[in-house]
């Protein structure tokens, strides 16, 4: 089984993030009980109280103080066995990562997830991150130093001069060459990027609208997506899926469980829960959540999920990854064969040579890994 925490704080707000967060953070504390008080009110929605993985997101979790990342896990012990080897990841912002910092997290978390975005610091202004280029490569080097071998850095592609309207030296795709050479040079086991998404709620979004930016090339996204990956695997990464790269097999334990669709519980506002057959979605607001759990009920959205909900958030997580798409799974939630249900479609991705069945498994080929959005929500039953 699996637990994710949300920490609903951040120094600042990042111009593209859409996530749930306050920048206020004289309610911390509280949210630290709350929190803790939720896993003790929701201990028995999983299957079993044993935990493969914990993962502490946001948010920015590293703005934890050591005694209140104690106080989180020593409650977690108290109502679940945490398996021994257990994945405990923390996602942490650079700036935050001092060597008393990283004494602090060494006897409770043993996987850092690092968000650089890039080491370009006209990009991270762009982007209101709290960290400079400087620090996005010496906090590596950093955690290294502290033992922290499991890591993983996360990293921001489709981003263009043109945002920031300036006048090109070199080209963007050059540009990001530069940021892959320089993770790729801190030798961590493991690299996630992501395209840039302008969502309508943020700043970008808000300046997009105002015509003070452009939107995203999606042109310039593909060529990136593809320059990412023949770079990161004539490096020895594993793409095992469509937006994370691993050395030696070092997956990202947590994500995948999400990816193989096992049950997890989420706690701390906006978080999620899924047990199989059912999603809950606790309201994101700090103030009626915390209202909530201090009258000991939860404020959560349940959703009950249909046969094909089902099939259909399988296809969405399960296409996206190495290990494919497991028909039988899909006739063993909603007794149907996916390859007949959607003749039409599979037969035309196969013969555009975007996917392809082997021991009745379906894989997105390299060409069609560009296409994943658009082939999932084809396959989908309705």
């Amino acid at each position: 089984m699996h637990l994710y925490l949300h920490i609903p704080f951040c120094k600042q707000a990042c111009h593209y993030c859409d996530f749930h967060f306050s920048t206020q953070l004289k309610s911390k504390a509280e949210m630290v009980a709350a929190i803790c008080q939720e896993i003790a009110l929701q201990q028995d929605y999983l299957p079993t109280r044993t935990l493969e993985t914990i993962y502490f997101g946001g948010g920015t979790p590293s703005i934890l103080t050591q005694n209140e990342l104690e106080q989180i896990i020593e409650t977690i012990h108290r109502f679940f066995k945490v398996e021994p080897g257990a994945e405990i990841t923390l996602e942490a912002n650079p700036d935050d990562l001092t060597s008393e910092k990283l004494r602090a997290l060494k006897p409770f978390v043993n996987r850092l997830s690092i968000g650089l975005q890039s080491f370009y610091e006209p990009y991270l202004r762009f982007m209101n991150r709290a960290h400079n280029a400087q620090e996005s490569e010496q906090c590596v080097q950093l955690a290294q130093d502290h033992g922290f071998d499991n890591l993983t850095i996360d990293l921001i592609y489709g981003m263009s001069q043109a945002h920031l309207g300036m006048v090109p030296t070199i080209s963007d795709e050059q540009l990001w060459q530069q940021d892959l050479d320089k993770a790729m040079a801190l030798g961590t086991p493991h690299i996630s990027a992501y395209n840039l998404t302008i969502e309508p709620q943020t700043a970008l979004g808000n300046w997009l609208k105002k015509g003070k930016i452009k939107p995203v090339d999606e042109e310039l996204s593909a060529r990136h997506f593809e320059q990412m990956v023949r770079s990161l695997t004539q490096a020895g990464y594993e793409q095992y899926e469509i937006s994370n790269f691993a050395k030696n097999g070092q997956y990202a334990r947590h994500n995948s469980s999400y990816w193989k669709r096992r049950p997890y519980l989420g706690v701390g506002p906006s978080a999620h829960s899924f047990n199989g057959i059912s999603r809950q979605y606790n309201v994101s607001n700090n103030a009626l959540y915390l209202r909530g759990i201090q009258g000991k009920k939860p404020v959560f959205e349940l959703e009950e999920l249909s046969v094909f909900d089902q099939v259909n958030d399988y296809i969405l997580t399960s296409l996206r990854t190495i290990w494919g798409c497991d028909l039988a799974v899909i006739r063993d939630i909603a007794n149907i064969d996916l390859l007949e249900e959607q003749k039409a479609y599979v037969e035309k991705f196969l013969e555009k040579n975007w996917v392809e069945v082997r021991n009745n498994v379906l894989y997105l080929t390299e060409k069609g890994k560009l296409f994943a959005d658009r082939i999932s929500s084809d396959l989908f039953l309705v």
